[in-house]
């Protein structure tokens, strides 16, 4: 049985006007077909337009009309959707074929390039926009780099300062010293040279009176140098040593700076992300904006203390945690979304795996809340008391422990494995008295918050002391937080301001909203440019835009 399926038509050499030949030009005027050889005629025969000869392969590309590829002298006016190709009313080949209208087919086709177009469009604006902060990059290379290289210098005449004062201490010190050691000694001489006097004197009394025969006065002498005191031991003043400190060049470089190096981030045209420049002169809003406020509606204590702890989740809401046995999740409209039972007020807490981590001080332990919202026990904390607790880049939890007067901060894996104690400075002091909130940077710096201390104290990654931060009036330190740049964001409680610092602990300004802020305790970055901070007494956390617009690619790499 035959199919009756239609089958496309095999397509025909097309063939020369005049003869049988294989077509290599095309006449527009006249509108057929020529081979090499028929060109000469048909360019001698009269036409009352004349005689335009091109080339067969580009007879339609200046030309608006569709002529038949099978009757060349013909326009189409329909498609063949089955042999996809426009044809003519003479194309009677085609007429088992799906046909539809020639006008159907170009505005399908106007459709599909004109969306490719705009496709192009975007795309080559987006471009543009990579191309210009590129370019603007490239023009501010030298100015950068210059100014990293005056901040190296800073550093070095910082620490130039110092080292003259070190050795000018020391030098009044050696002074110092050597005065008081001049003065011990000619003591010392006189004393001794008193003695040796005296001892001349008897030895003289004595050699004289050997020769006398007056019994009484050798009687008398006798009990007068016997009871001549005679120096048993004596006093030994050394001079003093300069003990040499060896330089180690690993060391000196990790307190005095280090070079972050180019980074790159491969980022999708296709979306709109993009993250500030460190160095855009990006600035500081002078009156930073209060966009919204959430009431949490935590209970007051007998200090008024209500709103403690908050943390951001990766879909902007934010879980927080007061003077109560429950965390509560609002969106940063303020709604409740869920609030979970927890075994301890929700003092610290932080994101961990897209959950929820908060430390149990009651019980000693780090506690999650799972999907249905029960409480799980991540792990114990021994005889330690966890507080401040926040994840790592390495997928670790830092956890802020103290017990009696012992004070420390450690990274636990997810199954509550230790893998690093941080407790101790070089010199085998501790580092902190009661670590209190803590913070990890993206350089890998981990930043407590030291409630005895009052004041922040930053580590490396390998635990190695790097600065403190006392503020401007050595007032309560509360929370901290750092944003993607490396900025570090203190509270200071009782000052009602929030600390603005650089990576290396040097303060750039005070964040203070319009309206002002009152007994901050709790902060955490929401978005680029923004953060939302928690009054403790109020129990309201405000929603603070600090940062200027102005979004900057970091580098474009294709993918």
């Amino acid at each position: 049985m035959a199919s009756s399926e239609a089958t496309p038509v095999e397509e025909e050499v097309t063939e020369c006007g005049l003869c049988r030949n294989a077509v290599s030009s095309f006449c527009r005027q006249c509108k057929v077909n020529l081979c090499d050889s028929c060109i000469p005629n048909h360019l001698r025969a009269k036409s009352k337009t004349g005689h335009v000869i091109i080339n067969f392969t580009t007879k339609y590309d200046d030309d608006d009309s569709c002529y038949c590829e099978s009757h060349p002298q013909y326009e189409c006016s329909s498609y063949c959707k089955t042999c996809e190709v426009p044809i003519c009313l003479h194309c009677t080949a085609h007429k088992s074929h799906q046909i539809s209208e020639l006008s159907d087919k170009i505005e399908e086709l106007i459709k599909v390039i004109a969306r490719e177009s705009d496709k192009l469009q975007s795309f080559r604006h987006q471009l543009e926009t990579v191309l210009d902060h590129t370019t603007k990059q490239l023009s501010s290379l030298p100015s950068f780099y210059q100014k990293r290289k005056d901040e190296v210098t800073a550093k070095g005449q910082e620490w130039y300062r110092q080292i003259e004062k070190t050795v000018k201490n020391l030098h009044q010190e050696l002074d110092d010293l050597k005065k008081e050691n001049k003065a011990v000694l000619l003591k010392q001489k006189g004393e001794i040279e008193k003695m040796i006097g005296t001892a001349v004197e008897m030895i003289r009394k004595a050699t004289n009176i050997q020769t006398s025969k007056n019994v009484k006065q050798m009687e008398k002498f006798k009990q007068e140098i016997a009871q001549q005191e005679t120096l048993k031991e004596f006093t030994q003043y050394t001079f003093p040593t300069f003990h040499e400190c060896k330089i180690d060049g690993h060391y000196l470089q990790t307190y005095f700076g280090y070079i972050e190096k180019m980074k790159q981030r491969k980022m999708s045209l296709s979306e709109n992300k993009f993250i500030p420049d460190t160095d855009s002169g990006r600035k500081v809003l002078e009156v930073p904006s209060v966009s919204s406020v959430i009431d949490t509606g935590f209970p007051a204590n007998k200090n008024s203390n209500r709103l403690y702890g908050m943390t951001v989740t990766d879909d902007q809401k934010v879980w927080m945690g007061g003077n109560s046995y429950e965390l509560k999740l609002f969106d940063l409209q303020g709604h409740l979304h869920r609030a979970v039972t927890t075994t301890d007020q929700g003092m610290f807490i932080c994101m961990y795996n897209k959950q929820v981590v908060y430390s149990d001080m009651n019980n000693k332990g780090v506690k999650k809340i799972s999907d249905d919202d029960t409480v799980v026990t991540m792990f114990k904390t021994g005889d330690w008391t966890p507080v401040g607790i926040t994840g790592s880049a390495s997928g670790d939890l830092l956890v802020c422990l103290n017990k009696g007067d012992q004070s420390k901060v450690v990274r636990y894996s997810s199954t509550g494995t230790v893998l690093q104690e941080i407790q101790y400075d070089s010199q085998c002091q501790p580092l902190y008295q009661y670590a209190w909130y803590i913070a990890e940077n993206v350089n890998g710096d981990i930043i407590v918050t030291d409630f005895k201390k009052k004041m922040a104290i930053a580590v490396d990654g390998l635990g190695i002391f790097r600065y403190t931060y006392s503020g401007k009036s050595n007032d309560d330190d509360h929370s901290v937080a750092t944003d993607s740049v490396g900025h570090v964001y203190v509270t200071e409680y009782k000052g009602n301001n929030i600390h603005m610092l650089d990576r290396d602990g040097r303060f750039l300004r005070y964040i203070i909203p319009e309206g002002g802020i009152k007994y901050p305790r709790s902060v955490c970055m929401i978005g680029d440019g923004e953060m939302i901070v928690g009054e403790e007494k109020t129990g309201l956390a405000k929603r603070i835009k600090f940062l200027e617009e102005q979004y900057r690619f970091v580098q474009w790499l294709p993918v």
